[in-house]
Parts: structure tokens; sequence; C-alpha cells
């Protein structure tokens, strides 16, 4: 039988370049991590510290390109992080197993900050307070209306999302939210909305509804703390604008 032989060396795929060379990507991921073990996020741009969450997501591709292209489609990490699931899947190379892994980060993160004001006094937290509600509340599309039911001690006995509605709208019931502080022995509250316009200026309905709610809790010697409306570009207490005794 004749034997046919080729006239190039056979290949050596353990020490030939092309063979051995991992993707440019596997370095990058280990440069990364390196810079973030060393100096923390602020050793990293939002869309790298976007990427170090990919990573694990998506092992085994390059994703700078899907960590700046989910940036660019939403603006900053924080409204990309409150987006809707489908919303993340629109952008290329995004999964919908990946766009939950996203979601889930956020409401770790958010379920943290409100575990970090359970059963401790809200008027002495008052930063972290406006934080936890500008994650939970101030990207949302739709308005909700929230109510912070506090014991005499003004500690946090339950953050109650009382009502969700349209874009420009949510149903407030003031005799569901006296009946529900009775209930739960609360002497205070902080009211909460948001405005998905962007704009957290109180309107003159939001001011009306805060009187409702002021007259329906006097008798019952419940004080409304403050009542706060929270946008994605800031929040306004009517407390501080003096629309509240």
């Amino acid at each position: 039988m004749d034997m046919k032989f080729s006239p190039y060396p056979p290949l050596d795929t353990q020490n030939h370049p092309i063979m051995t060379d991992k993707p440019h990507h596997v370095g990058h991921r280990d440069r990364l991590r390196q810079r973030y073990i060393d100096g923390g996020e602020s050793a990293l741009a939002d869309y790298e510290l976007l990427e170090l969450l990919l990573f694990t997501a998506i092992p085994r591709k390059d994703v700078k390109p899907i960590a700046k292209d989910l940036i660019a489609a939403f603006g900053t990490l924080h409204k990309m992080l409150e987006a809707p699931i489908s919303a993340l899947c629109d952008v290329k190379g995004v999964s919908e197993n990946t766009a939950i892994f996203l979601k889930t980060m956020h409401s770790l993160h958010t379920r943290a900050m409100h575990a970090d004001l359970i059963d401790k006094p809200v008027l002495n937290n008052w930063d972290r307070l406006i934080a936890y509600l500008h994650a939970a509340m101030a990207e949302d599309n739709i308005e909700r209306f929230r109510v912070l039911y506090l014991n005499r001690k003004n500690v946090l006995i339950e953050d109650d999302i009382h009502a969700s509605g349209t874009i420009d709208g949510a149903p407030v019931y003031t005799r569901e939210i006296m009946k529900k502080a009775m209930n739960l022995g609360a002497t205070a509250l902080v009211l909460v909305h948001n405005h998905p316009s962007g704009d957290p200026t109180p309107s003159g309905m939001d001011i009306d509804l805060t009187n409702r709610i002021i007259s329906a809790a006097k008798p019952l010697n419940i004080d409304i703390h403050d009542h706060i409306i929270m946008s994605r570009s800031g929040h306004t207490s009517l407390k501080s604008m003096g629309l509240i005794a």
C-alpha cells in the first residue's frame, strides 16, 4: 500500500502560536479584575464596572462593546439597571439570562439598602432613606405611591407601596392608609411618590392630597413628617418647601 507523505511538518498544537494564543479579551478580563482589586470602583469607568458584571453572565465573549452599548442605550448605569428586561434584551448581545442577571444585581442592591433602614430611626438616616427611595422608584415609568409607617421613636415599621397607576397618577385611598397605620400601631408617616416625567415639583393635586391625609391623621394623633416626590432628576420635600407645618 502506497504511503502519502505531506511536505509540511506536523503542526505542534501545544506550542504553535496560533493554537496557544488566548482570545484578546481573556487578558483584558484579568487586567480589569486586577485594577478593581488594586484600586476599587474608583479605578474603573462606568462601562468597565459593568464589564465586570457581564464577565459572569457572558463568560466566553468580549463584553466591552456590550457594556458600552448598554450605557449608550439608556444614558446612565442607574437608568440601565432600572430598565425592564425587554428593553435590556433589545441591546445587541444581551440575552434574557443576561438581562435577568443585571436586574437581579439591582434588586439585591435595593433590598440591601432597604434592610439597612428597617428598625432604625428614619429621621436620623435621612440621606440613606433618600438614596434608597431614589434607587427604588426614581426611574419608574409609572407613578407609585408609598407610605413609610413609623413608631413613636420614628423607627421604620413598614415600607408599603400603597398604589401603582399610570404614567401620571396612582389611586390613593386615605382611609386605607389610616386603617393600616392603626393596625401597625404607627404614630407617624412619611409619604412618597414619584413623577415619571422627571420633574419633582409638586402639583396642586399633590398638595391637596397631602392636606387631606394630614386632616385624616390629625384626630388619630398620627404625624405626617413629610411628603417626598422622587424623580430621575432629583427629589422635592414638601416639608422643606414649607407646605407641611
